[in-house]
């Protein structure tokens, strides 16, 4: 029943988020419980494979290839977490074959390593297998102090990523941080599976100790209980799961491809809008996107693409019609121009340098009616840059202080406040070249280009910190245009382009000046603002639904699991 329940399921347990992983994971909890193939009656039950288990290690020892074991206590019913089939029988690990934990020989001795047999580390296992060829032991390294396990043994990570199994196809060293099982008269597939399952890792964790690192040591990992099912019983569940586990590939392969398919069409759909030129055209595109609309949105990176096509148009011209009442571009340029010659005038800015005229291949291809290109350079009165590093040193942070903003406290076009990041108001008052006035906008200078922040009332009088920029407007002009300039992806890729830095992109004052803009009427941009704010809560609202969607997936798969594995 639970087998004909999960197969029927596999659809949505696999759509839901990470559902591959928990089904995985599922597989798994029914194999080892014996809910996965039907028992056998005429299968020879497991107290006596437990016998010849037995019968081997006594031998094993008296040859004296391995250690005598220590006698464990019997396993308490409040330690079965499960009722087990007919034939099955509870045993601590160690009772299914011999352990051993793993050792390092000297690194200062160069002759203990070698070429003679793998030496694993946690960073060699993964989860499909082991790479044997990072680092090998010599013949001397191993007799001398290396620990080696034959090949069908299973290792396990004990210290740090607890956990972290395989079953090893060939004859390897390991570190301490590795113990090792070798099974004797079992088949080593399915103790490694048993392993990997949910419930012994979950043991695994809770019977380690820490402190700085996770440690499960040999003792407490060689107690924990396993369900051992008959051997004929074994090979039919390792046959099973790597059946099913080869279906989740296909699943999760069938998965991947779907999603960079429809990565696809978003880019090819989304890129018809922006390359329109005219209204008409944008609008016949949009009609050809719309028809795909649900099949489109179906993700929030979708959503997150369409968010960005929407600032690609704004900046454009192409989300609002143009006005020819309205009063263009070159007129607001012309009233920043002469407030700029007259604070010049007056002493309160620095006289700018000319500007070099707009290229040819500066220009747009289509501009619409009212706009207007120019530098940005051309649009502010002054552009400041914040205080070196070297300027103000750790002990002038103060908490609670005058606050300092730095890329890091510009999120979504607002800052963010960190009372930790402030310095003293006497520290301020030498600070004061650049102290911040509501109207300004704070962009970083290094870090994420782009990056912007409106200073509101609340935040007058603070300062502009380390790696940042601060820009003064003319106060007619519409700052929250300007944030969807910044935000622009081709803005972005233009800064970038041309920012320099190698470790850390840093733009400078130069490349930032002589940026070109698109420049709509003032009364244009208002629309614009208004209109990617009503479409942005849209966005907002679609990945709303989206998330509250896989929510209920999420649970849903989660409740199917739970009946399944019951």
């Amino acid at each position: 029943m639970n087998l004909r329940m999960l197969l029927s399921n596999l659809n949505l347990l696999a759509a839901a988020p990470d559902g591959v992983a928990k089904l995985r994971e599922l597989i798994l909890t029914l194999a080892v419980q014996g809910k996965l193939v039907p028992q056998d009656p005429s299968d020879e039950p497991a107290s006596a494979l437990l016998k010849k288990i037995r019968a081997e290690k006594d031998r094993l020892i008296a040859e004296g290839k391995i250690k005598r074991d220590k006698p464990l206590a019997e396993i308490a019913v409040e330690e079965k977490p499960f009722a087990l089939p007919t034939g099955w029988e509870w045993v601590p690990l160690q009772y299914i074959g011999y352990t051993q934990t793993g050792t390092t020989p000297d690194k200062k001795n160069p002759e203990f390593y070698g070429t003679y047999i793998p030496f694993i580390k946690p960073g060699d296992i993964y989860p499909g297998y082991v790479d044997y060829d990072n680092e090998a032991l010599s013949e001397r390294g191993l007799q001398d102090s290396g620990r080696a396990a034959p090949a069908g043994s299973i290792l396990m990570v004990c210290i740090g990523t607890i956990g972290k199994t395989n079953i090893i196809e060939r004859d390897c060293s390991f570190n301490q941080q590795i113990n090792s099982i070798t099974p004797l008269c079992c088949l080593p597939e399915f103790i490694s599976l048993y392993l990997r399952c949910p419930e012994f890792q979950s043991q695994a964790w809770s019977r380690s100790a820490s402190t700085t690192i996770a440690i499960l040591n040999k003792g407490n990992w060689e107690q924990i209980p396993v369900a051992l099912a008959p051997l004929a019983e074994q090979f039919r569940i390792v046959t099973r799961v790597e059946e099913l586990m080869r279906l989740c590939d296909a699943l999760e392969a069938k998965a991947c491809l779907e999603a960079t398919q429809h990565e696809q069409l978003v880019r090819t759909l989304l890129g018809t809008l922006t390359s329109s030129t005219t209204p008409e055209e944008l609008a016949n595109n949009w009609h050809r996107v719309a028809t795909h609309f649900d099949l489109l949105l179906d993700r929030p990176e979708a959503v997150d693409a369409l968010e960005q096509t929407i600032l690609q148009l704004a900046v454009r011209g192409l989300l609002v019609p143009q006005d020819p009442q309205d009063e263009p571009a070159s007129e607001l340029l012309k009233k920043i121009r002469a407030e700029k010659d007259r604070l010049i005038a007056e002493g309160k800015i620095k006289r700018d340098k000319p500007l070099p005229p707009i290229a040819e291949d500066e220009e747009p291809p289509m501009l619409p009616q009212g706009w207007e290109v120019a530098r940005f350079g051309d649009y502010f009165f002054e552009l400041c840059t914040g205080p070196f590093g070297s300027v103000i040193h750790k002990e002038d942070y103060v908490e609670g202080g005058v606050p300092l903003i730095n890329p890091s406290h510009m999120i979504g076009g607002r800052i963010s406040h960190d009372p930790s990041v402030s310095v003293s108001p006497a520290m301020a008052g030498q600070l004061g070249a650049y102290r911040l006035t509501a109207g300004d906008i704070v962009l970083a200078r290094r870090g994420e280009v782009g990056r912007y922040a409106l200073v509101t009332d609340d935040e007058d009088g603070w300062l502009c910190g380390t790696g940042s920029f601060f820009v003064k407007l003319h106060e007619v002009c519409n700052r929250e245009f300007l944030g969807l300039v910044f935000e622009d992806p081709d803005l972005r890729k233009h800064l970038l382009g041309e920012s320099v830095g190698s470790t850390m992109t840093n733009l400078n004052q130069r490349i930032l000046i002589e940026t070109p803009i698109a420049l709509p009427p003032l009364a244009e941009q208002s629309r614009i603002v208004a209109r990617v704010a009503s479409l942005r809560a849209l966005c907002a609202d679609l990945r709303q639904r989206l998330t509250t969607a896989r929510t209920q997936q999420a649970l849903l798969a989660e409740v199917l699991v739970q009946t399944v594995a019951a």
